[in-house]
């Protein structure tokens, strides 16, 4: 694609026709969302997450929302940590669709809270292999499946936490550290013909994140230059961008989208 071919209105509504999607975590929040906007766009998509049954009012509800076929969103429920699953969700996808051409890596869990000092190391363990082995397990299975031969996008969900220290959250700061740097060593694995990026939210109003704003929204919403938490809608609209033809020279990124919260120099 040169230059000339990108319109501004393929920047803001990247057209995804024909490509093969498969989202991590997508029953709920951010997946959800970036699903959705990837469907809208006009990919196919593969959702997974651990639970069966949200897992198909998901799908059911991408369909009916986005106003697309039931038959392009395909729920392979599964535990993003679990070998066989990853297998099962990559192989069902191109059996299904023919082929996988975005990877999105959202799954991630914060069991704990409090000082690293504290922390249970079983439950550390569980975060790095759920957040950043899982993730690397899902880039080789669709490697070995489809992109190697033919190529493709991976976009990783990381998080602010994962740029600046924060006490609280540190077990889960530390995991996604670790997925900044599996991107930037993925892309330089994988280029030219795979490209490998990540999207860093910060506070992003889910029920996964309840806990970080629960005791006062708008208290906590100061802290950002504009003025408010994120949505889901936020990140999805980064991820298809970053998914899209309109960022084919973009790899080994961290894209932070975080309503300007680092640029305070805080994340408190």
């Amino acid at each position: 694609m040169t230059l000339d071919a990108i319109e501004p209105d393929d920047m803001s509504a990247p057209d995804l026709t024909g490509r093969v999607a498969l989202v991590s975590g997508a029953s709920r929040g951010i997946g959800h969302a970036i699903a959705a906007a990837l469907l809208a766009r006009g990919a196919a998509v593969t959702i997974t997450a651990r639970k069966p049954d949200e897992l198909a009012a998901a799908a059911a509800e991408l369909a009916s929302t986005v106003g697309v076929s039931a038959d392009r969103v395909f729920a392979v429920p599964g535990n993003a940590g679990d070998a066989a699953a990853r297998v099962a969700a990559v192989q069902g996808t191109v059996e299904r669709f023919g082929s996988l051409d975005v990877l999105v890596n959202n799954t991630g869990i914060n069991p704990v809270y409090g000082p690293l000092m504290q922390a249970d190391l079983d439950v550390v363990r569980k975060i790095l292999d759920v957040n950043v082995v899982a993730a690397l397990g899902f880039v080789q299975q669709a490697h070995r499946a489809w992109m190697g031969e033919h190529g493709g996008v991976v976009v990783n969900v990381a998080s602010v936490a994962g740029l600046r220290s924060t006490r609280g959250i540190a077990a889960y700061g530390m995991s996604k550290a670790a997925m900044i740097r599996l991107t930037e060593e993925l892309a330089w694995e994988l280029g030219p013909s795979i490209r490998v990026n990540a999207v860093a939210p910060a506070v992003v109003k889910t029920t996964f994140s309840t806990a970080l704003y629960a005791h006062g929204e708008e208290q906590v919403a100061k802290a950002y230059p504009m003025g408010r938490l994120g949505t889901p809608a936020d990140v999805a609209a980064l991820v298809a961008f970053l998914a899209s033809d309109a960022a084919c020279w973009i790899t080994g990124e961290t894209v932070r989208v975080d309503g300007g919260l680092l640029a305070t120099g805080h994340l408190q």
